[in-house]
């Protein structure tokens, strides 16, 4: 990290086969988790979800690591392949476990999906799914529950009402007794927390019967329960 600024210091530049990644950190005073949260194909660190944990958990003892992609860090408009993805997330782990403290790994979108793909080899605590793409808009015959499913640890599912991706009424169709389902094999499960009225990224129509102060709030306030939980209690 470099040491010129407060901004300069929190960031962190990691080599990977797919390029460089960055991580910003957003540091706890006495941490007790790391949360790794990565970005969706469609955007980057700067969503509003991932901001508001940055900004929330910290003061709880959760040191927020946001990370950028190596697509994203080149300025690159379009994500590679799952693969590459993966590729990147797996050299990044080192420096996420530096801290020394159980690393949650996360992220929004399709950075969901690599932490759900990864968690079990790279010995993840647990994961956090926001907006977790369960499938295409329109395409529920496309699914990508598997992947979800197969997480092997505690996983959080936050979805938006309203999700065109996958709405949270779908989560209770998947089969059970699946790897990482409830009921299914050791360490796994999943829970759901649903954001009422929220789309793909947690916004709230005008008219809906809450803010959109109120919607990152459930956000916040669900994740940091969940990860307040103590282990071997979930």
């Amino acid at each position: 990290m470099t040491s010129d600024t407060t901004a300069e210091r929190d960031q962190q530049t990691v080599e990977t086969p797919a390029g460089d990644a960055r991580i910003t950190w957003h540091p706890a005073e006495r941490p007790r988790r790391v949360l790794a949260l990565g970005h969706g194909a469609g955007g980057g660190i700067e969503a509003s979800d991932l901001r508001a944990l940055a900004a929330a958990l910290p003061p709880l003892g959760v040191t927020v690591a946001l990370v950028e992609q190596p697509w994203r860090v080149a300025g690159k408009k379009m994500a590679p392949a799952p693969k590459t993805l993966d590729t990147g997330w797996r050299a990044l782990w080192p420096a996420l476990e530096k801290p020394g403290v159980p690393v949650v790994a996360g992220g929004r979108s399709a950075g969901a999906r690599v932490a759900c793909r990864t968690a079990r080899e790279l010995g993840a605590h647990a994961v956090l799914a926001l907006s977790f793409p369960l499938h295409p808009p329109g395409r529920p015959e496309k699914s990508r529950a598997a992947e979800l499913l197969e997480s092997g640890v505690p996983t959080l599912v936050v979805q938006g009402g309203n999700d065109p991706f996958g709405k949270p009424a779908e989560y209770a169709e998947l089969p059970e007794g699946a790897p990482g389902a409830p009921g299914g094999a050791p360490g796994g499960g999943y829970e759901l927390l649903e954001v009422p009225y929220g789309d793909h990224g947690f916004a709230v129509p005008k008219k809906a019967p809450l803010s959109q102060d109120e919607a990152l709030r459930i956000i916040t306030e669900g994740v940091a329960a969940w990860l307040a939980v103590p282990d071997g209690t979930r």
